[in-house]
């Protein structure tokens, strides 16, 4: 047996404590939640910031098509500070699995507070959350504390199947999708994130799923399209190739 097939399954006994709930808090979870005391503490970042060399200006040549969806030309790599890369070696992510918060507030700090002070888990179980400007920024994206560890999450446990936990990376959007769609701002942000992990670990746009295509649940919620996340992905991939082509 590898090491690594060792560690998995020695992950399997913990994330089976950590995700005996559904990954996605429900509205009332948030309130009177006392701050976690944990034994390392995790620095969640307020903004994600981009540094103005990096910011890759559009090729006119091919700007005219994309001009309504802005951003699209930007590359699929992560911007300056951003967290998105994992320090260390990878884990071999297989889904990209999509949540809302069902809540009207929230950020990576409260929901860590929630994971830890009531479903006793320990630590934050997604591994990104995009704030709505309620808690955090709107379209802020914060890496929580399982991303630069490459740790399993604790968002998805589908009965004794463990392998979204296991492999598949959590992104949380603060937000109640049953009642309205995803800010205009998330959605963005959504697809860089999700166009550089994609791209990044060779998840495939059928292994970008909502919490409940394999679960029994309505995260992320009947108001998120993934005709429409699909789509500006598409587009964005479009945009590249079309300046790279120009190039």
């Amino acid at each position: 047996m590898s090491a690594w097939s060792g560690r998995v399954l020695a992950g399997l006994g913990v994330v089976g404590l950590m995700a005996a709930v559904g990954g996605c808090a429900k509205p009332a979870t948030l309130h009177g939640c006392p701050a976690p005391v944990p034994t390392k503490a995790f620095a969640y970042k307020p903004v994600e910031r981009r540094a103005p060399s990096e910011v890759r200006a559009p090729d006119t040549r091919a700007a005219a098509p994309l001009a309504a969806v802005p951003g699209f030309l930007d590359p699929a790599v992560p911007p300056h500070d951003a967290g998105w890369e994992a320090a260390g070696p990878e884990r071999p992510w297989r889904w990209i699995v999509i949540h809302h918060s069902a809540t009207d507030r929230g950020s990576a700090a409260a929901f860590d507070a929630d994971h830890r002070n009531r479903r006793h888990w320990d630590e934050l179980g997604y591994h990104f959350v995009i704030g709505n400007g309620g808690g955090s920024g709107d379209g802020h994206i914060e890496v929580g504390s399982r991303w630069p560890k490459q740790k399993h999450g604790a968002h998805c446990r589908v009965g004794d199947d463990q392998r979204y936990n296991e492999f598949g990376i959590g992104i949380c959007l603060v937000g109640d999708f049953e009642r309205r769609r995803p800010s205009e701002a998330q959605m963005r942000a959504l697809v860089r994130l999700v166009d550089y992990l994609s791209t990044r670990y060779g998840v495939a746009e059928s292994r970008i799923l909502g919490h409940g295509m394999v679960d029994d649940t309505k995260c992320p919620g009947r108001y998120f399209s993934f005709a429409d996340l699909f789509g500006r992905l598409r587009a964005a991939r479009a945009g590249r190739e079309a300046v790279a082509t120009a190039e």
